[in-house]
């Protein structure tokens, strides 16, 4: 008697993250969607932040600590924008590249290109580390420090 395979996804199998992924991950930054952001983080997620006083800019561990980090930025740039993003996938890992606009309240406007590392962890993103440059290869908080961004 012949077997009928099952056609249903096994819960055990990770998501694969996909350039689409990133385009919608992107999206919701640009509409500051904090929820929608977290939609896309693990339980454990981390977000180094470009900009503070720590080498890896300010970290971030944890949901309710990464939703408080990304809820800066907006709060640090209304207007802020990520721009001609391109997404680059390999096994586990991750890159989008960006340029960052956006506006201090105190009027100071900045235009950074950038870059995300991404580590994913079944299907969603574990570690998001923020890059940028203003035409030297530094931190986006190194670029940004006579701003004062944070």
């Amino acid at each position: 008697m012949a077997t009928k395979k099952s056609t249903k996804r096994s819960t055990t199998t990770p998501r694969k993250v996909t350039a689409k992924f990133l385009d919608a991950f992107a999206s919701a930054w640009n509409r500051h969607d904090v929820d929608g952001l977290m939609k896309f983080m693990t339980d454990d997620c981390v977000f180094e932040a470009s900009a503070g006083s720590d080498v890896c800019g300010t970290r971030f561990e944890g949901r309710e600590h990464v939703r408080k980090g990304y809820a800066e930025v907006f709060a640090t740039f209304p207007d802020a924008h990520w721009g001609g993003a391109r997404h680059f996938i390999s096994g586990n890992r991750g890159v989008s590249e960006w340029t960052f606009t956006g506006t201090r309240a105190g009027g100071v406007r900045v235009e950074v290109a950038g870059c995300d590392l991404f580590t994913f962890k079944n299907g969603k993103i574990a570690v998001k580390n923020s890059y940028g440059s203003s035409g030297r290869c530094n931190r986006l908080g190194a670029a940004l420090a006579a701003a004062r961004w944070w």
